[in-house]
């Protein structure tokens, strides 16, 4: 199994398209479409927000009619969210665009959309815009990052990778994009991400590898405590591979869900390093917890925490934030047992234990902390159970950014 720089026209038979319609912004590509002429079977996640967005809701209804899917179609700039009636008849149209565009059934097109809640869609733009999309699908490296690079909103780069396995002799393929950089928060986030594969899997299986690859990657990053109402993860799987089809738990299933959790975790790692205006990305690990619960609760608290992201952001060991933010979030530890490191590539410097300072250099811990990606380690010395959670700094264009985002 490896990673590798790919995208959603990685997997054999899928094509996709980004192109520019004019939704908010001039010169600015935002609507993506992703395709299989071939069936796919589909997993996904959403949002928990009670207060969901259109397509959203499209996109539940449509994972429950055991349908094939064909295409999912996706926009920026606005989400068409808290447009009532209305809202829910564009996302409508814009399924059933696509549908009659690649003559295939509305109810096989997932929708998703980004960017400012309580506008109208300008369908007027985004129709035409759909012809456009679908006229420009290709099965080429170009044609995905055309399309993750449609999706973008605050985002500062696209984010894309692929991975490999295989199932038995056969090589099955994954790609996948998404976005994602403010109201970003554990139970999902302001993320669209699609999955794209040729392996042939039973949509159960998919479904439960999906769930399971959310809870420790997309639901474990933090960029500002909000969760939005747009977040949508869908996985296509066209079976195009002609591997041995995945029908059972076993060997080949645990295989296959391995490599979507290294996709998954590749892309939350880019969504949290991405975090609006954010110049790091911050890894906490918990380590001896007594829960797998509790390891997650605690370590989603101490990247969540904007103390702690702005301490970060000061290059500031102040490592009492930490303890704090583990003191609160729920968990059950001792504090008098806790150890606390930082840690920057292969360099540990030891700032904490028994939940007491000890004599470290600050400007050790200084340095540390300026590098471009650094780690907390939290060892609770109260169990067997670990988790992993990824965050980033807190700095002044963070508030710049959503003081003037609908300008």
């Amino acid at each position: 199994m490896r990673k590798f720089s790919g995208n959603v026209t990685t997997p054999q038979g899928f094509k996709a398209s980004g192109i520019e319609a004019g939704i908010r912004k001039k010169n600015k590509k935002d609507i993506a479409l992703v395709y299989s002429e071939a069936p796919c079977v589909a997993g996904a996640t959403f949002t928990t927000n009670l207060v969901k967005a259109a397509p959203v809701k499209w996109d539940i209804e449509l994972l429950k009619n055991g349908q094939p899917k064909h295409a999912v179609i996706l926009n920026s700039g606005i989400a068409n969210a808290c447009m009532g009636e209305q809202g829910v008849k564009d996302n409508k149209v814009f399924a059933e665009s696509v549908a009659e565009l690649l003559n295939i059934s509305p109810e096989s097109v997932f929708t998703a959309s980004t960017g400012v809640i309580g506008q109208p869609m300008p369908m007027d733009v985004i129709v035409p815009g759909i012809k456009k999309a679908a006229d420009a699908l290709s099965d080429t490296e170009e044609g995905g990052k055309n399309a993750s690079e449609a999706i973008m909103t605050t985002d500062t780069v696209s984010k894309t990778v692929a991975c490999e396995l295989f199932i038995g002799e056969t090589r099955v393929l994954l790609g996948g994009m998404s976005k994602g950089s403010g109201m970003i928060h554990p139970n999902m986030a302001t993320m669209l991400s699609v999955v794209t594969t040729d392996a042939d899997i039973d949509e159960a299986l998919l479904q439960e590898a999906v769930s399971d690859a959310v809870r420790d990657t997309f639901n474990m990053i933090s960029v500002d405590r909000d969760t939005s109402t747009n977040d949508t993860f869908i996985v296509l799987a066209n079976g195009k591979a002609g591997n041995k089809k995945i029908d059972k738990k076993g060997a080949d299933y645990d295989e296959f869900a391995k490599a979507l959790f290294l996709v998954c975790k590749d892309l939350a790692k880019k969504m949290a390093h991405d975090g609006e205006g954010a110049t790091k990305l911050l890894t906490c690990k918990v380590f001896h917890a007594a829960t797998r619960e509790d390891a997650r609760i605690l370590a989603r608290s101490v990247i969540s925490s904007n103390l702690v992201k702005a301490a970060f952001f000061g290059s500031d060991a102040n490592w009492g934030r930490v303890l704090c933010a583990l003191g609160y979030s729920g968990a059950k530890f001792d504090p008098e047992k806790v150890d606390i490191t930082i840690q920057h590539e292969d360099d540990f410097l030891d700032i904490v234990k028994n939940g007491m300072a000890i004599d470290y250099s600050e400007e050790k811990a200084t340095e540390m902390l300026s590098q471009d990606r650094v780690k907390y380690i939290v060892d609770l010395h109260d169990g067997y159970e670990r988790a992993t959670a990824w965050g980033c700094d807190l700095t002044y264009d963070y508030v710049k950014i959503n003081g003037d985002y609908r300008s």
